[in-house]
């Protein structure tokens, strides 16, 4: 299983923000995972798996977009949110 390292950078009472097209679409890429694969797991879609990574309209709705995002971190990524640095995804460390 894969342990999240979380540092609180925001407030409790503050979202985080939503993954951008860009993170999903890398994230699916880092993991080598088809849209179709990404799709069912997520219960969607896998036209809204392409609108979410930024081809197409309408933007897929905020529920979807969560699913995909829980569906990419039960594969083991990690979403970063902007640090000053920009955003971005990367592998979660594995327990040991």
């Amino acid at each position: 299983m894969f342990q999240r390292e979380h540092i609180a950078m925001f407030p409790l009472e503050q979202e985080e923000s939503m993954p951008t097209p860009e993170q999903l679409r890398a994230a699916r890429a880092l993991k080598g995972l088809s849209q179709a694969y990404v799709a069912e797991k997520a219960g969607v879609s896998s036209m809204t798996v392409k609108r979410a990574e930024g081809a197409g309209k309408p933007y897929p709705s905020t529920d979807a977009i969560n699913r995909l995002q829980s569906v990419l971190e039960g594969e083991g990524i990690e979403f970063i949110p902007e640090n000053g640095g920009g955003v971005g995804v990367r592998l979660m460390k594995q327990e040991i």
